[in-house]
């Protein structure tokens, strides 16, 4: 039998209520080690969703550091080069709630900020941005409403940092996952001379 929870009321009734530490750990503006934490974060995940609720989840990666502070309430984040697809950023454009999770690698824990976001093309802090002599074309703001600390239960669970647990990669290499599922019109072996040595070379420009 396949039973569906549909209210709020039967949500909480399967799981319970939170603790009230967990309850109540939601903050509004940045403490000094959340500035210290995103100095030392390389990554993160940026969730968005569209005017017709269609969402979007997008990773973010840079030196430690990569969003910068511009006050108590408010960090950006730079755009680097892709795929020109701008999917969260289109969706931003249309409904600027974010949801932002912080890695630290080793780190079980991780640092949660939502918040509202606009786009901006330029601005005196983008130089503050640079990596590599490149500085980047859009930063995403993000107005902080709320921020705190996530538990580590899932990275635990998931051993994700434990290499000994990793698996033998059962999956074909990027260039032939992509020939193989996306059909491009590229042959096998310039898509693998793609992504091949050089493509690191290729991150920011």
């Amino acid at each position: 039998m396949t039973v569906e929870i549909t209210s709020a009321a039967e949500l909480t009734e399967l799981l319970g209520v939170p603790a009230p530490r967990a309850a109540a750990k939601e903050r509004t503006t940045l403490h000094e080690r959340d500035r210290q934490w995103l100095a030392a974060s390389p990554f993160c995940l940026v969730a968005t969703a569209g005017a017709d609720g269609t969402c979007d989840v997008s990773p973010k990666g840079d030196p430690a550091g990569f969003a910068l502070v511009l006050d108590d309430r408010t960090i950006a984040i730079p755009e680097r080069p892709g795929n020109r697809r701008a999917d969260g950023y289109r969706n931003i454009l249309a409904n600027p709630h974010v949801g932002l999770i912080f890695l630290i690698p080793g780190r079980t824990d991780t640092l949660r900020i939502n918040g509202r976001a606009r786009l901006l093309s330029d601005a005196p802090w983008f130089d503050e941005m640079m990596v590599k002599g490149h500085r980047p074309v859009l930063a995403v703001v993000v107005e902080i409403e709320q921020i705190f600390y996530h538990c580590a239960k899932a990275f635990l669970r998931s051993h994700l940092w434990q290499p000994e647990t990793w698996p033998v990669d059962p999956l074909p290499s990027r260039a032939r996952l992509i020939k193989e599922v996306e059909a491009p019109a590229e042959t096998l072996t310039e898509l693998e001379r793609h992504y091949g040595p050089e493509y690191a070379s290729t991150l920011y420009v």
